[in-house]
C-alpha cells in the first residue's frame, strides 16, 4: 500500500514541479489515509534540497520520525497511525550544511495561536453547500453589468465584545451580514484572514496560506460564514498576498536551507520596505503553490473574488527600497511576475468565469484588466489609486484654493475607461497619521459632514465600481485602530453621524 501511495505522490509531484498542479493541497500537507490496514494520516512536504526530513509532533513525543524521500521529486512523505486530529507537529529539516531547522507545514489547515507556531493536524470534512441560488443568480448577468459596492472589513476590529474579545465568525454572520445588507453593499471584502503572527501587519505578512488565522477561527467556521452571506445575497472577496511572505524563520523562508520559495538573488528575495521575502515567481513549484492556494479559497470556500495585494511589487524589479538587480537589457520589469499573473488569471477564469480578480496596482502599467490574449495581465478589475489620491488631495484643500485645482477632480476622466476600475477608499487612507476621511475635511463638524457627503456622492457618480472601508459609512472621526472596534457609540451620541449613515444607506 505504501509503495503505491508513494508512486501516486510521485505522479502528483511531476505536475507540481512543472507548475501545472493547481490543487496541490489535495496531496500536500496532512490528510487522512488508510494504509497498512490502519487508519492514520499521511504527511507530505516539498523540501528539494534537504539532506533529510523528519516528522515531529505530539504523537511522537516530539521525537524524530524519519520521512521517506519520494524519488527525485523533492518531496518527503510518511504515514503515521499515531497522529490524531488536534495534534501539533512540525518538520525537522536537516540542511545540506548539517543544520537542523524546525519548520511549519506550508499546507497545514490550522496552526497554534501566536506566539506559538506549530502546525495542527486538521480534518477537512466534505460540505454540502446550500448556496446554489446565489450561484444561479451570479450567472444571470455579466459581472461588468452588475453593481459592485464593496464593504472592506478587518475581522478583528469591526466589532468587539465589552471585554475587548473579538467576535467569532458565527457572531459576525449574525451581525455583519445583516448590517451590510441593510446598508446596500453587494460584497464584503476581508483583509487577509490567513494565518499571520503579527496583528499589526493586518494580515499582510502571511505564514500559513491554507489556514484561517487561529485568532479568528477555523476553516469550518469561515465556510459557514460564506454560505450565510450567499444566502443573504452578499458576495465574499478575500485579500490575498502572493507577492511576498513573512520572513519568520519557522515559516517559508529558506525552507530547506536554500532559497526554496524565494529568489536566489538576495536583491530580489528580500523585501526591504515591508520586512518580508518575495516569492520567486519564475519557479514552477511556486506557481503550483500559489495558484493552488487561490483555487483552494475559490473552490473549497466559495469565495467570489480575490483582491491581489501589491501587484506593483510583482511587476517591477525596483519597486522596493534598496538595491535591485535589473534584467540583462537594463530594464526594470519583472518578466517572471508578468508571466505568473497571466498564468494565474488564465487558470482561475478557466475554472470560474464569474470570479472577481481585482488588482491593487498603484502605477500606470497598461493593460492590467485586458485579457491575456490581448497582451494584458488578465484581471477583470483594478483599483484606481490615481483617482483616490487626486480626489482626497482636492477635498483636503482649503476651499479658498480649490477653484485653481479642479483638474484634480476632472483629470480622471482622461483615463477612466482605460481599465475596469474600482474606486477605492480603503484602510490605507486612514492610518499612519493620515486622519480619517471625516478628519480630512475642512471646517467645523457641520461642514466636514457636508463635504464628506459630497465626496461620497462624487464617488458614486464617477465611472467605476466602489469600495469603502468600514467606519466610513457613519463618519468615524478617529483613525482606524486594528486593536479596537469602530466608534459605534457616536451613532447614539451624535446626530450628524446618524444622518450621514442614513445618507449612505439610501
Amino acid at each position: 500500500m505504501g509503495s503505491s501511495i508513494l508512486a501516486n505522490i510521485e505522479k502528483e509531484m511531476y505536475l507540481f514541479n512543472n507548475g501545472q498542479h493547481f490543487e496541490s493541497y489535495r496531496f500536500m500537507g496532512n490528510s487522512r489515509s488508510y494504509e497498512q490496514g490502519q487508519d492514520g494520516w499521511r504527511f507530505t512536504v516539498w523540501a528539494p534540497n534537504a539532506k533529510s526530513v523528519s516528522l515531529v509532533g505530539d504523537f511522537s513525543d516530539w521525537e524524530q520520525v524519519p520521512m521517506e524521500s519520494v524519488g527525485t521529486t523533492g518531496a518527503w512523505s510518511i504515514f503515521s497511525k499515531e497522529a490524531a486530529v488536534g495534534d501539533c507537529y512540525k518538520y525537522l529539516i536537516e540542511t545540506q550544511a548539517g543544520e537542523m531547522v524546525y519548520k511549519i507545514d506550508p499546507y497545514a489547515r490550522a496552526y497554534e495561536l501566536p506566539p506559538k507556531d506549530a502546525s495542527i493536524v486538521k480534518d477537512f470534512p466534505a460540505k454540502k453547500w446550500k448556496d446554489s441560488l446565489w450561484y444561479a443568480n451570479k450567472k444571470r448577468k455579466s459581472i461588468y453589468k452588475k453593481p459592485l459596492n464593496i464593504y472592506e472589513v478587518h475581522f478583528a476590529s469591526w466589532r468587539r465584545h465589552p471585554d475587548g474579545s473579538q467576535y467569532t465568525f458565527k457572531e459576525l454572520s449574525e451581525t455583519l451580514i445583516p448590517y451590510v445588507k441593510e446598508m446596500g453593499y453587494t460584497h464584503i471584502e476581508f483583509m487577509p484572514l490567513m494565518e499571520h503572527p503579527l496583528e499589526a501587519s493586518w494580515g499582510y505578512q502571511i505564514t500559513g496560506y491554507f489556514a484561517i488565522a487561529a485568532r479568528y477561527g477555523d476553516v469550518t467556521a469561515f465556510r459557514e460564514f460564506v454560505e450565510e452571506a450567499h444566502k443573504n445575497g452578499i458576495g465574499i472577496i478575500l485579500d490575498w498576498v502572493p507577492g511576498h511572505f513573512c520572513k519568520n524563520d519557522y515559516a517559508l523562508p529558506y525552507f530547506d536551507g536554500t532559497p526554496t520559495y524565494e529568489y536566489d538573488d538576495p536583491n530580489r528575495a528580500v523585501n526591504n520596505r515591508w520586512g518580508t521575502m518575495n516569492f520567486d515567481l519564475g519557479k514552477m513549484q511556486v506557481h503550483s503553490f500559489l495558484i493552488s492556494n487561490a483555487i483552494y479559497w475559490m473552490k473549497e470556500f466559495h469565495v467570489d473574488g480575490i483582491r491581489v495585494d501589491a501587484v506593483s511589487n510583482m511587476l517591477y524589479l525596483d519597486y522596493d527600497e534598496g538595491p535591485w538587480t535589473p534584467n540583462e537589457d537594463g530594464s526594470n520589469h519583472n518578466r517572471q511576475g508578468v508571466d505568473f499573473l497571466r498564468k494565474m488569471n488564465t487558470v482561475i477564469f478557466s475554472q470560474d468565469s464569474d470570479m472577481l480578480m481585482i488588482a491593487e496596482e498603484s502605477t500606470s502599467w497598461a493593460g492590467v484588466t485586458k485579457p491575456v490574449e490581448m497582451d494584458g495581465l488578465g484581471f477583470n478589475y483594478k483599483w484606481n489609486m490615481g483617482w483616490m489620491n487626486d480626489i482626497l488631495r482636492f477635498f483636503e484643500m482649503d476651499p479658498l484654493y480649490r477653484k485653481d485645482n479642479f483638474n484634480l477632480i476632472t483629470f480622471s476622466f482622461m483615463y477612466a475607461f482605460n481599465e475596469n476600475f474600482v474606486l477605492p477608499f480603503s484602510h490605507d487612507e486612514v492610518v499612519h497619521g493620515k486622519k480619517s476621511l471625516l478628519g480630512r475635511m475642512q471646517g467645523d463638524r457641520y461642514n466636514q459632514f457636508a463635504a464628506l457627503r459630497t465626496l461620497q456622492a462624487y464617488q458614486m457618480a464617477h465611472p467605476g465600481k466602489k469600495i469603502n472601508f468600514m467606519g466610513y459609512e457613519f463618519g468615524q472621526f478617529l483613525e482606524w485602530r486594528f486593536y479596537d472596534e469602530l466608534e459605534w457609540g457616536v451613532l447614539d451620541s451624535n446626530e450628524f453621524n446618524k444622518e450621514y449613515q442614513h445618507f449612505i444607506k439610501t
